[in-house]
């Protein structure tokens, strides 16, 4: 699956949730184009007509070219008869029907990569908590495409390259980056995100020996942070868990492991194809 299908996938399940959430019988949304500065409508959600599908919206140009513009939520009571926006898009919006709107970017690292829309079809407020829905589904769309530029980093930092040095350097980037995201994986409310993440840093280690060792998910992480030469206080700030409890599960696994330094123990779990 290409990752513009992926985002798309995103998207249609923010939809989703935003009309479940709020009560909202419209919702649509789309990604930014590659290399055009316009998002393409590809998601619709309880539209009666096709009016808004593969729309595309130039950043500053309607609500959500605005949205785009200025990085924020913008809405608007009725769409047609606002004075806030540009009415480039009256046409379809019109023939869909739908009269109140908002638009929530969807920024990951500081750049715009979609746009999410909720809808009445009446002229009306919509409200703080309507809003709120929307910028909510809009952070699990940012947390998913965050996730999977970093898992695709990872494993592109992880092909063959240049020996030596560079190479060296690059394995030092990779096992921080194989930290980071068995970090984030726990955050990650969907669980088929979350097992696609970790089976993605599976895929930087050696295959598991049968009857090896096997370490408990936080031990892991504890020692994939040790690995990348984070000290323990620095382990805990990063996984949020405090210094004691750091060092129980690095016990824990050195204990596994048989080894009686941290070094060995990373050394160990290397070879036994648990970290990279």
């Amino acid at each position: 699956m290409t990752a513009d299908a992926v985002g798309a996938v995103e998207i249609g399940g923010a939809l989703a949730r935003l009309r479940r959430t709020t009560g909202l019988p419209v919702a649509f949304g789309g990604l930014v184009e590659s290399g055009r500065p316009q998002i393409r409508i590809s998601e619709l959600s309880g539209t009666t007509t096709a009016a808004l599908r593969s729309l595309a919206v130039t950043s500053g140009s309607g609500l959500g070219g605005k949205a785009v513009a200025l990085a924020r939520p913008c809405a608007v009571t009725d769409y047609s008869s606002s004075r806030q926006i540009s009415h480039e898009y009256d046409v379809p919006v019109a023939a869909e029907g739908i009269r109140a709107v908002l638009a929530v970017p969807v920024v990951v690292r500081r750049r715009v990569r979609g746009v999410l829309y909720g809808a009445l079809r009446s002229a009306q407020p919509l409200g703080d908590r309507t809003l709120g829905a929307a910028v909510a589904a809009a952070r699990d769309v940012e947390q998913s495409l965050l996730v999977r530029d970093e898992a695709g980093g990872l494993l592109a930092a992880a092909r063959p390259g240049q020996a030596g040095t560079e190479q060296g350097a690059g394995w030092e980037q990779v096992r921080e980056a194989h930290a980071a995201l068995r970090a984030l994986a726990p955050r990650i409310a969907d669980p088929g995100l979350r097992s696609e993440l970790l089976a993605a840093c599976g895929l930087l280690t050696a295959p598991p020996r049968a009857g090896g060792v096997t370490l408990a998910p936080r031990e892991l992480d504890v020692l994939s942070w040790v690995a990348a030469g984070a000290t323990n206080a620095a382990v805990a700030e990063r996984l949020g868990l405090r210094p004691e409890t750091v060092k129980g599960y690095l016990r824990s696994a050195m204990r596994k492991l048989g080894a009686h330094t941290r070094g060995e123990a990373v050394t160990a779990a290397r070879r036994a194809g648990l970290l990279p």
